[in-house]
């Protein structure tokens, strides 16, 4: 898949709240880039609440779904409170539905009045095992929100942690496995 299919990250800082607004197709290759700011973002202490904008996600996997519901376990962590998530697209809020988002977030489903001006998240790049280490953590935080994820993906962490724990081969063929086992995922 070329480069411009993938996705885009933005963001924002208004008065401690971050806006992430996250672009087109948000799939396993941005999670690196995804993740790092969402780290960045709560060691800044000016952070106060989150505001994430799904209306221009066109689709999204389980593994940025995982890294979403990671801001939501660290908002609540941080400060008791769930953050917000903007879904104006149907197949999108339809997922969201679906992993049980609403309990973890406040949704909304209609676009924003006015959007921020609105900065790209610093690319950070994805290699073979840092994809494997989002993926792997994204469907543990998955099945942590409730019993109907945790159903839906143990064998997916199964045969990840399996994976994991497999000693190492050739570069090679290692590379070919992981490919093939991070395209059946997502």
């Amino acid at each position: 898949m070329a480069e411009s299919n993938f996705g885009k990250a933005m963001y924002a800082v208004h008065q401690g709240t971050y806006v992430v607004k996250l672009i087109g197709e948000i799939r396993v290759p941005i999670c690196s880039t995804l993740d790092a700011f969402i780290e960045r973002m709560f060691t800044d202490r000016r952070l106060s609440s989150v505001l994430i904008d799904l209306s221009e996600t066109s689709v999204i996997d389980s593994t940025a779904l995982g890294l979403l519901a990671k801001i939501a376990v660290r908002t609540r962590k941080k400060f008791q409170q769930k953050p917000l998530i903007i879904s104006t697209q149907d197949d999108v809020t339809r997922i969201l539905d679906t992993m049980g988002f609403e309990k973890v977030f406040n949704i909304v489903y209609e676009r924003p009045v006015r959007s921020p001006e609105l900065t790209e998240i610093p690319k950070v790049p994805c290699d073979e095992n840092s994809a494997f280490d989002k993926v792997l953590e994204a469907h543990r935080v998955l099945m942590d929100m409730n019993d109907n994820n945790r159903e839906t993906f143990k064998d997916v962490v199964a045969a990840l942690e399996s994976r994991a724990a497999e000693p190492v081969t050739s570069e090679a063929s290692r590379h070919q496995d992981s490919t093939t086992k991070l395209h059946r995922i997502n």
